[in-house]
């Protein structure tokens, strides 16, 4: 009696396998053999993650950067012009007013010197005023002075038109017996005599107004 023979194990030596249906659950021998070589080691998927995310990223952020970095120097730029011209305005500014403050001491001191100047003339208006005055009232105490001489009762008026005039400024050159003084005296009489010139007679008294002579005094020298 014959050997059976086995159907499956012949068929399956003899024929070459097929493309697997798809929907079919995979076999043994294609999981252990696993996915087709491409030629370059698979990455994980965190490392293709970072790759994608890195790729599609870069340029954005390089240019946003470049963008920002542009932007920050533009700043400085216009903060540097800034400042030299707020540095040159500062110094035109100083400038001016420092000729401002010059001139206004120049026309402060200019104004000082004027207004003395002014008081200084009005005084001597004044003085001069004054002066004129007094000089007109000198022939008046002539004429006291000789009421007086002769007796005629006088003496009181002269006292009190002296005394004014004495609290106004007036002084009288009165040189009798004195040293001659060509300043305060004019020589009119001369008398021979042993030493210097001495006032020997007081012929008009003088009179000084505030210091200055305003009249010498007529006198007779002696000597």
């Amino acid at each position: 009696m014959s050997d059976p023979i086995v159907s499956g194990d012949t068929d399956s030596e003899a024929r070459p396998p097929g493309p697997v249906p798809q929907g079919a659950p995979p076999t043994a021998s294609t999981e252990a053999a696993g996915p087709a070589p491409t030629g370059h080691p698979e990455a994980s998927s965190e490392a293709r993650a970072s790759e994608e995310a890195d790729t599609g990223d870069a340029p954005s952020s390089r240019i946003f950067a470049q963008e920002v970095e542009g932007e920050f120097e533009e700043e400085e730029l216009q903060i540097s012009e800034l400042e030299a011209q707020l540095l040159d305005d500062m110094d035109r500014l100083q400038s001016e007013r420092n000729d401002y403050l010059d001139q206004l001491l120049r026309t402060r001191a200019d104004f000082d010197n004027y207004r003395k100047r002014i008081l200084k003339q009005q005084s001597e208006h004044q003085e001069r005023a004054a002066e004129a005055l007094v000089e007109k009232l000198l022939d008046a105490l002539d004429t006291f002075d000789m009421a007086v001489a002769h007796g005629q009762g006088y003496e009181q008026v002269r006292d009190m038109l002296v005394n004014v005039l004495t609290k106004e400024g007036l002084e009288r050159i009165d040189p009798a017996g004195a040293q001659f003084d060509p300043n305060e005296a004019d020589a009119v009489a001369h008398e021979d005599g042993d030493g210097g010139p001495v006032v020997a007679e007081v012929l008009r008294p003088g009179y000084r107004w505030k210091g200055r002579v305003l009249r010498p005094a007529m006198v007779k020298v002696k000597g």
